[in-house]
């Protein structure tokens, strides 16, 4: 059974190794959390032209040397062997591996997500049914549109304004959580007035 768990990716060595499709969307997710990754494969897809700037790729077979100081490692060659060899590795000398094609080697999964700004939500089936998490997602990606990037910042802030301003622990908790009770215009209003005061 997989444990949910976000972590900070930013001082840790991630490395694909495949230069499909596959990987290329690999990429493109840790490129989302401001990661820059190193990507090897004898052979690399057009699209990677589009991100070359922002990932370290290296034109060449896979070898262990490649992994070995990595942290988190995504198998995604279109060779289950070659897959099967570094997922192997990886599980025996404590590194995260998830490898693309075979789920009870990987020690670790990627959800579909929806990001805005520092709101995640994250959808798995567990590897059972992709197309569900997709069409869930697309649901989601509806119903918690960009303005929820504002949002959060907003009530982010306004709670840093109520924690510094009223001690009293259960007035604070119900003035937090009325604010999920309230439209972006409002919270920018509570803003305004905050910013007043301070004037």
């Amino acid at each position: 059974m997989l444990y949910p768990i976000n972590i900070e990716i930013k001082d840790l060595e991630i490395t694909i190794i495949g230069g499909g499709l596959v990987a290329y969307r690999k990429c493109k997710n840790l490129l989302d959390f401001g990661k820059k990754v190193k990507v090897v494969s004898e052979n690399f897809i057009e699209k990677f032209e589009e991100i070359r700037d922002n990932i370290e790729l290296i034109q060449d077979v896979y070898k262990e040397e490649y992994i070995k100081r990595s942290f988190i490692v995504v198998a995604a060659t279109n060779n289950k062997e070659i897959n099967k060899k570094i997922g192997i590795y990886c599980r025996n000398n404590g590194k995260l591996i998830n490898v693309v094609d075979d789920i009870e080697i990987s020690n670790f999964t990627v959800p579909s997500y929806v990001k805005r700004g520092d709101l995640l939500i994250g959808i798995s089936t567990g590897g059972k049914s992709p197309s569900l998490s997709s069409k869930i997602k697309r649901e989601l990606e509806e119903r918690y549109d960009d303005s929820y990037e504002e949002y959060i910042n907003l009530l982010g802030e306004i709670r840093q304004n109520i924690i510094k301003n009223h001690k009293d622990i259960s007035e604070r908790k119900n003035m937090l959580n009325n604010l999920i009770n309230l439209s972006l215009e409002e919270l920018k209003l509570i803003i305004k007035e905050y910013k007043q005061i301070k004037l």
